[in-house]
């Protein structure tokens, strides 16, 4: 294993009494609130209505930035830096989703910044050491956004989807009611649960040699957390239990915990981001249509016991099997969790996406040089991967 260090401030209120703590959490970093949220489906639910009224309870002014798109674009999050410089907004309080808690995070950091433009930061890849506090209300499992300490920004004008991070985005509270993600339909649920799973998968054992075991076992927990509950998720909405496991799941996916020592790139989250950013798709789904392919192109000799160990600890496959039988039994058993179970669309020409575009999305994908892992990816290597998914 590599040495590492480990860091999250984020204080978290987890249960069906958790929004009672958000005024004084809000009060701790001044008087004035920006509040960032997507469609207005917290206005249907009535979480609107909550967070409003615990805002003026603590006595705090609220200004607001609607509309924040499932990949939250880089004028949207300038828009909210606006707001904030234009009436010295202290705290910015997303409440949403991954989408909404990147996009509040990108608000944040522009808003600080001398000429707030949000694009300028993700362009310049530099940490972010300065932003306003950022406090999150999650009402979707999925991203972990609402515990790490990066967030993914789109420019729809230039086809690009790339994230940013730093200790200054990492949400200083996050409030986690599993009762808000109730009304989510079924597809949402369906595509939040394969991203947790993808955050875990491209941390997995597969990063090699890094990786321990305690840190294994806890992946393939969490992993196995989300084959068992999504489903119960989608067939019964307001099961708290299955929404309470699933919104651990986002929260521990991603917030460091699970991938202490490892050093690799997330080869299928390069991949994915691509297609977001060309097609403006579903990022999970995205993710559930690549992975497969992914594990499918690079299994080899080496990758083979790793892939069959997914099988067995994750999706429940019997010991003991010819290895390189075991690992495409498992493959399938994620196709199967993927496309039968969560009922996601198989392929990209289900989501009207053909390869038109392939040849600059791999080259962009590998970021001018490859995506390291596994088995190393070059362009081609991406492209490949590309035409098989179609």
């Amino acid at each position: 294993m590599n040495d590492f260090i480990y860091y999250n401030p984020d204080k978290i209120y987890f249960g069906k009494n958790a929004l009672d703590s958000l005024g004084a959490e809000l009060k701790k970093y001044g008087k004035k609130v920006l509040l960032v949220y997507g469609g207005g489906s917290i206005k249907k639910n009535g979480l609107y209505d909550e967070v409003v009224k615990a805002v003026k309870e603590g006595g705090l002014k609220l200004f607001e930035l609607s509309g924040v798109e499932p990949n939250p674009r880089h004028t949207t999050a300038n828009e909210g830096a606006r707001i904030c410089k234009a009436n010295k907004v202290d705290v910015v309080l997303a409440v949403g989703g991954g989408s909404t808690i990147d996009c509040a995070k990108g608000v944040a950091a522009a808003a600080v910044a001398k000429k707030g433009d949000i694009w300028e930061i993700v362009k310049s890849g530099a940490p972010v050491e300065k932003a306003l506090p950022v406090i999150a209300v999650l009402t979707n499992a999925a991203t972990g956004s609402e515990m790490d300490e990066w967030a993914v920004i789109s420019n729809m004008e230039t086809n690009e989807k790339i994230g940013i991070g730093g200790e200054g985005i990492i949400p200083r509270a996050a409030f986690e009611n599993p009762e808000y993600s109730f009304t989510l339909p079924a597809y949402q649920t369906a595509c939040g649960a394969f991203d947790i799973f993808n955050h875990v998968l491209d941390n997995y054992y597969l990063a090699g040699e890094a990786t321990f075991d305690l840190i294994l076992e806890f992946q393939e927990a969490v992993m196995r957390a989300v084959v068992k509950w999504a489903p119960v998720a989608i067939k019964e909405p307001e099961n708290y239990e299955a929404r309470a496991n699933l919104m651990w799941a986002s929260s521990m996916a991603l917030n460091h915990v699970l991938d202490a020592g490892t050093l690799h790139d997330c080869a299928c989250h390069a991949m994915e981001h691509e297609l977001s950013a060309y097609y403006d798709i579903t990022h999970g789904h995205g993710l559930a249509i690549v992975a497969p392919r992914w594990l499918t192109y690079i299994l080899n000799d080496k990758t083979a016991p790793q892939i069959y160990r997914l099988g067995v600890k994750v999706f429940g496959l019997k010991e003991g099997m010819e290895v390189f039988a075991g690992a495409k039994t498992a493959i399938e058993a994620l196709e199967t969790f993927c496309f039968e179970t969560l009922g996601l669309k198989k392929n990209l020409s289900d989501l009207k996406i053909d390869e038109t575009h392939f040849k600059a999305m791999a080259e962009h994908a590998c970021g001018g040089g490859t995506i390291n892992g596994p088995k190393t990816l070059t362009p081609e290597d991406v492209e490949e991967i590309y035409k098989m998914c179609l």
